[in-house]
């Protein structure tokens, strides 16, 4: 769960840093990165809450243990889900504001930090 909700928050950053190369704005490109990746991290999200759903929903022998790691399953990764399509891109914006820093493309032809003069 936690992988997955990590690998959403990177893949909106790295689609704004890809557009922000392309001359966008800082709060264009944490909006339009957020869109386009709406919907493949709700696919997988749901997929996961679905595969997860078993385990919270399960009766028998042994059913509390598993239905409080399945709940606990469908909560966290309802809450990641939402947290990142909405707080991700808030946060790039406001730290992207305050320490622009440099840009991949600034870092072009540098080799450890220091540029090679022929």
């Amino acid at each position: 769960m936690i992988g997955l909700a990590a690998k959403n928050s990177i893949l909106i950053v790295e689609f704004a840093e890809q557009l922000r190369e392309q001359g966008q704005s800082i709060f264009d490109a944490a909006v339009e990165s957020a869109r386009i990746r709406l919907r493949p991290i709700l696919m997988t999200s749901l997929t996961f809450i679905l595969g997860v759903m078993p385990l919270a929903l399960a009766t028998g022998a042994g059913a509390g243990a598993r239905n409080s790691v399945g709940t606990t399953v469908v909560g966290g990764m309802i809450a990641s889900t939402i947290l990142s399509v909405v707080f991700i891109p808030v946060l790039y914006v406001v730290i992207r504001s305050l320490a622009p820093g440099r840009s991949r493309a600034d870092n072009d032809g540098e080799e450890g930090g220091a540029r090679v003069q022929a």
